[in-house]
């Protein structure tokens, strides 16, 4: 572990200080991928990439076919997991720069809040997005942060401030940079650049690990371009192919401090977010380079978390929850050749779109829930289900009480996430990168009118579903081909009154 700026109060000295009443809570484990697809792992079909260790959660578990993050990019979907409340009704929720401030305030009531606040250690590892300090542009990097996940209910945290494309490329511990370097003082902007510091536009000689297709040609950093301006760093910036490992490292060893004690981990992987640059152990163990390899590296660290609980005794009491932010993009922005090199891959499955998009290839991601105590057998389930309701499920399930106003969008579908009953959520509400909102049933999807492009452009190539018009599509035809709202007003009707109730916060809308 290394130093920050400022001296750091032990998890298992935390732990001590937690309420111990009862051992049987269940330890519960978040396990959240970036950008990875519907179609990416493969026991969700692909054919093309080998990932073990999620297919062991999958045969200990349920596999949900219908599951939906709350948005197709990731700081709103991060926000709504962590908040039970829709990212777009908070201005300030799009794709985050690294120099934001916190996102979530302070006064927030947060999922991890609720674990705390009944008794657990709660841990954030890996990549956040969702802002530091208090205001934006003002951060000092160069001393303990003013907030951060401990305002949020996190014990502990490891984090990145944004993600690997983004600056600062630093990791931070309970508010403090790790390994922090006094002979070279961090300065980040997102405006201007720092004098003498070499932009990846004007020198991509300099960019000897990857190159950018699309933006990204800021801050050189590992031989990387990235969004946004940074100076200094020196020993603690990390290095793009031990990113996957610093995480796992911390993750495990908060695992390994808390085994006594019921404990609740946020594990928001890097993997598969570009720059995809994974450690040299999978370097040509995948016939689609680089993103293959973040797959199978994402893998490990799956497979390196089971084997913590295991060998410390507590797999079968940890709930282990596994999903994705938003849906596949491959050409991200980086030479990776992703595109070239994906062949018969498809990564949104037989799904339509894409991250950033409003089809379902956007929100609609892979789920599984693994509790080998309580989930005895492996189940494959198409209830339809949304991540929001994570929070007020698993208040149920350990019995914690919220406060008024807590979670305002997040019901209690605990017999859904468990096996136990099959009723569909009776709708699901998607956000898409320019703030247009879908309305998705069982058996239909309403994407509501937007002025945005039919295309993501050139490079990303995703089909975005907006139209200036109104929008209906059977999802008994999961490949969103043909529209059909002049087909059948009464269903748009009815799907667009409850997108109304909806924005109106009418909880009769349920």
């Amino acid at each position: 572990m290394g130093l920050g700026a400022c001296a750091l109060l032990p998890v298992s000295l935390l732990a001590q200080n937690k309420q111990t009443n009862d051992l049987r809570k269940p330890n519960v484990i978040f396990i959240y991928a970036d950008d990875l697809g519907y179609g990416d792992l493969q026991c969700y079909g692909a054919t093309r990439v080998s990932t073990p260790n999620v297919n062991q959660l999958a045969t200990s578990g349920i596999r949900f076919l219908n599951a939906h993050a709350t948005a197709s990019t990731s700081t709103p979907s991060r926000y709504s997991v962590l908040t039970g409340e829709y990212a777009w009704r908070r201005p300030g929720t799009d794709i985050a720069a690294g120099n934001v401030g916190m996102i979530i305030r302070p006064e927030r009531y947060t999922i991890a809040d609720m674990f705390k606040n009944t008794g657990y250690t709660t841990g954030a590892v890996g990549k956040w997005h969702l802002g530091l300090g208090d205001k934006t542009g003002q951060q000092d990097w160069n001393a303990p942060l003013s907030t951060g996940p401990g305002d949020l209910g996190f014990d502990y945290s490891y984090i990145m401030a944004a993600t690997g494309d983004r600056v600062p490329c630093v990791f931070i511990e309970n508010g403090c940079v790790v390994n922090y370097d006094p002979s070279a003082p961090i300065e980040v902007s997102y405006t201007i650049p720092f004098k003498g510091e070499p932009l990846g536009k004007d020198h991509p000689e300099l960019l000897y690990n990857l190159k950018a297709s699309h933006g990204h040609d800021m801050a050189i950093v590992n031989g990387i371009g990235r969004i946004g301006y940074m100076k200094g760093g020196g020993k603690a910036l990390w290095k793009d192919e031990n990113i996957a490992d610093s995480l796992t490292i911390h993750a495990v060893d908060f695992i390994n401090k808390n085994k006594n004690h019921p404990f609740f981990l946020y594990l928001a992987t890097n993997d598969v977010h570009v720059p995809r640059f994974p450690h040299v152990r999978f370097r040509g163990k995948s016939s689609m380079g680089l993103r293959g390899e973040a797959i199978l590296q994402f893998d490990w660290t799956v497979g390196r978390v089971i084997e913590t609980l295991e060998k410390a005794g507590i797999r079968n009491n940890t709930l282990i929850i596994l999903s994705s932010d938003n849906g596949p993009v491959l050409d991200d922005g980086y030479v990776d050749r992703a595109v070239e090199l994906a062949g018969t891959h498809k990564p949104g499955g037989p799904l339509r779109g894409g991250k950033y998009s409003a089809f379902e290839a956007g929100t609609c991601v892979p789920a599984i829930v693994s509790w080998p105590e309580k989930i005895r057998k492996e189940q494959v389930t198409d209830v339809l289900v949304s991540q929001i309701d994570w929070f007020r499920s698993l208040s149920t399930l350990i019995g914690a009480m919220l406060p008024q106003g807590a979670a305002p969008d997040s019901f209690d579908r605990l017999g859904n996430w468990f096996g136990q009953d099959t009723t569909d959520r009776r709708w699901v509400i998607e956000q898409a990168a320019d703030h247009t909102l879908s309305v998705r049933t069982k058996d239909w999807k309403y994407i509501e009118p937007s002025d945005g492009e039919p295309n993501t452009g050139k490079f990303t190539n995703i089909e975005t579903g907006y139209r200036k018009a109104p929008s209906l599509y059977d999802m008994r035809k999961v490949d969103e081909q043909e529209e059909e709202a002049l087909k059948h007003p009464e269903i748009v009707f009815q799907l667009q009154e409850i997108l109304k109730d909806v924005r109106a916060l009418d909880l009769n809308a349920k």
